[in-house]
């Protein structure tokens, strides 16, 4: 049986990469469309998606990234909290290794610094209720997809009454860069995959502003190949007839109006604030700051620290990459000074990056 759902799948995956094929030839120049989820950006590496489409439709890879998109200057703060006496720092694993002006936070945990990856943030609520004597720092960092589970821990601490836990949040939010991206003429973005983990909770009405603004068609997908190619050839047939909709591939897991419940954790603990992307700078209210109801758990308001002027490392090309500007293996440090051992910039490091997706399945 398993045998025989392969072999539907490659049947499904051969018919779609022919109806791309097929209506590309309609083409007077070529498309670019964006990916802008890291997890597709892993996918359509792993299964070699850009290698079966024909030349005229390029896909590039976006902002999809948050621990890329990060910027230097949160890494740097965290690592200034990571030095205040009897302070723990809690963090996701892919945050540690992510460079920032002098250091990271694998280069200070070696040292001595007390810094521990959980698999949540209500692990770090957890560790807070077992250390007392300690401050626990979690450091909040994602898309919608995450934001509820920091938003819960919060109010978690807040049952619990500790007086020791703390976020420090760098939350982002979809489709503000998108918005920014499709307002620049060079980059020449005719078409979105739209970010399929975010989209089941913020909807897919939320890029519907996008699509009529903008006039660029945007489609919600899955992470299969076929879903992956379907989203592209809707895409491409939008495209081509000269619309611009929000379609939704992924149906089985978004609808339009996305997670009510989510969604309303993240309106009840945080408010949108302006924020610094890499590769996008400063976009208004496309970051999320915790609510002065909430302020306790503040870190930035609680643990005032000084933050150096940020140093972005040199030669490094990660922003270029996250707009689409250029691919990773353009980028003249790609595979000789930025390796995954030795990494210069967060695409590198994170697991959803572009550079370290065109490493790991051979992109060179």
């Amino acid at each position: 049986m398993r045998f025989q759902d392969e072999y539907r799948d490659c049947e499904l995956v051969q018919g779609l990469v022919a109806a791309i094929r097929s209506e590309a030839a309609a083409l007077q120049e070529p498309v670019r469309f964006m990916e802008v989820c890291g997890t597709h950006t892993m996918a359509i590496a792993r299964f070699g998606i850009k290698s079966l489409l024909p030349l005229q439709v390029q896909l590039v890879s976006g902002p999809g990234c948050p621990v890329c998109v990060t910027p230097v200057s949160s890494i740097d703060h965290a690592l200034a909290l990571a030095a205040v006496p009897d302070t723990i720092i809690t963090t996701f694993g892919d945050l540690l290794r992510v460079p920032g002006s002098q250091s990271s936070l694998m280069v200070e945990r070696a040292k001595g610094a007390d810094i521990r990856v959980v698999y949540s943030a209500l692990d770090a609520v957890v560790l807070a209720t077992e250390q007392p004597q300690q401050r626990v720092v979690f450091l909040g960092v994602g898309f919608e997809t995450t934001t509820p589970t920091v938003a819960a821990a919060i109010l978690k601490a807040e049952q619990l009454g500790l007086a020791n836990f703390f976020v420090l949040s760098s939350h982002k939010t979809m489709p503000g860069p998108m918005q920014a991206l499709s307002a620049d003429p060079d980059l020449k973005i005719r078409g979105y995959l739209c970010p399929a983990h975010v989209s089941t909770v913020i909807g897919t009405a939320a890029y519907q502003p996008l699509a009529e603004q903008y006039g660029i068609p945007c489609v919600v997908t899955g992470f299969e190949p076929a879903d992956i190619l379907q989203g592209v050839l809707w895409l491409l047939r939008q495209h081509l007839r000269g619309e611009a909709r929000v379609e939704n591939q992924y149906r089985r897991a978004v609808s339009q109006a996305g997670n009510q419940t989510a969604q309303q954790l993240i309106r009840q603990v945080f408010e949108p604030c302006d924020a610094i992307w890499r590769g996008l700078g400063l976009l208004a209210d496309s970051g999320l700051m915790i609510r002065g109801l909430f302020a306790r758990f503040d870190a930035e308001k609680m643990l005032p620290v000084t933050v150096p002027e940020p140093l972005e490392p040199a030669g490094c090309r990660c922003g270029e990459v996250l707009t689409g500007r250029i691919g990773p293996t353009d980028c003249p440090l790609f595979g000789v000074a930025c390796t995954p051992e030795t990494p210069v910039g967060a695409c590198m490091v994170s697991s959803e990056g572009s550079c370290a997706a065109a490493w790991r399945f051979g992109l060179v």
